[in-house]
């Protein structure tokens, strides 16, 4: 696992133009939301067997039935 050296957390504070705790707190969710997201949408294709739109590859009767926030 990656780890950021106290120059790239630095670069991140001001390049986000984080000033108050709220800020931090709100990059970090926004930062691991998107991770988060893109983890379980690798795992729901790993359990299909298809990535999302390719419907050619689909060999199952299990089917995506949406995405909130797309």
């Amino acid at each position: 696992m990656a780890r950021f050296n106290k120059e790239q957390v630095k670069a991140f504070v001001k390049d986000n133009n984080l000033k108050t705790m709220e800020d931090v707190q709100s990059a970090l969710k926004e930062l691991f939301a998107e991770t988060l997201q893109s983890m379980l949408e690798a795992e729901l294709d790993t359990e299909l067997g298809y990535e999302k739109h390719d419907v050619k590859s689909k060999v199952t009767t299990n089917s995506r039935n949406g995405n909130r926030g797309e």
